[in-house]
């Protein structure tokens, strides 16, 4: 069955439980339980169930439902938005640091290598299903399942703001954080639009969280100037909009 074929309520349906699974994460484990372990549950299980959705209410073969379709090409897609978005961050920080918006604090408890590499793998699952996930919801459902007639503008644009309102434990801090997360939303929207595919849009979400979770782990990195932070992490997803938009399509499809 096409996307064509399912029908309005199948797709109100299908979105209802994908954002209803993704927010029970934050909102029943973290805030409600406050258990780490039951949020990640949550979230796993978030991803998992987007796979009957996809398949059982939507009529695809699974996972394709939201652009995540292994085609040729699809791995350079994520290996390339991981790299592109990690120099984005790490770029963000020696900015931040030359300007003083960040300084540098007293380092963790060294590691031992195989520590370090477990350390690593840990944080690379612990940002990958939260990224897919919320991708799925906020990007690849309304790149394919929704079924509607997209033009490129209208796609980025809508669906950075779905990925703002996606953020509903976040909205009360403010108009900063809207904008922040309004131009995380651009960066991310404009791959998966450029390539058609969710894939090059987990890339750079990924990188980011990925980056962000290693970082953390071997460096302390405080920010003395907060109120300059977001407009930093803001303006690097900008400048990969653009890197996006003006990459040759053909070295990654």
């Amino acid at each position: 069955m096409a996307v064509a074929q399912a029908s309005l309520g199948r797709r109100i349906a299908s979105f209802v439980i994908l954002f209803a699974l993704y927010q029970s994460a934050e909102g029943v484990g973290g805030l409600l339980l406050h258990n780490g372990a039951a949020q990640a549950v949550l979230m796993i299980l978030a991803l998992l169930v987007g796979w009957p959705v996809g398949r059982w209410l939507l009529g695809y073969r699974g996972y394709d439902a939201y652009a995540l379709d292994l085609k040729p090409g699809w791995p350079r897609l994520v290996a390339s938005g991981l790299l592109l978005a990690a120099l984005a961050r790490l770029a963000t920080i020696f900015w931040g640091l030359a300007n003083g918006t960040f300084v540098l604090g007293a380092p963790p408890a060294s590691h031992t290598p195989i520590f370090g590499i477990g350390f690593i793998l840990g944080a690379a699952l612990s940002t990958l299903v939260p990224s897919v996930a919320e991708d799925i919801l906020t990007r690849g459902f309304w790149l394919k399942a929704a079924g509607l007639a997209w033009t490129g503008p209208a796609f980025i644009l809508a669906t950075s703001a779905i990925y703002v309102l996606n953020h509903v434990f976040r909205l009360g801090e403010g108009p900063v954080e809207w904008i922040r997360l309004f131009c995380f939303g651009l960066a991310y929207a404009c791959a998966a639009w450029r390539w058609k595919s969710l894939w090059a849009a987990v890339g750079l979400h990924w990188g980011w969280n990925l980056t962000n979770a290693v970082l953390d782990g071997f460096v302390t990195i405080d920010a003395a100037h907060p109120a300059g932070s977001p407009w930093l992490s803001a303006g690097a997803h900008l400048v990969m909009a653009a890197l996006v938009l003006l990459w040759p399509k053909r070295e990654l499809a």
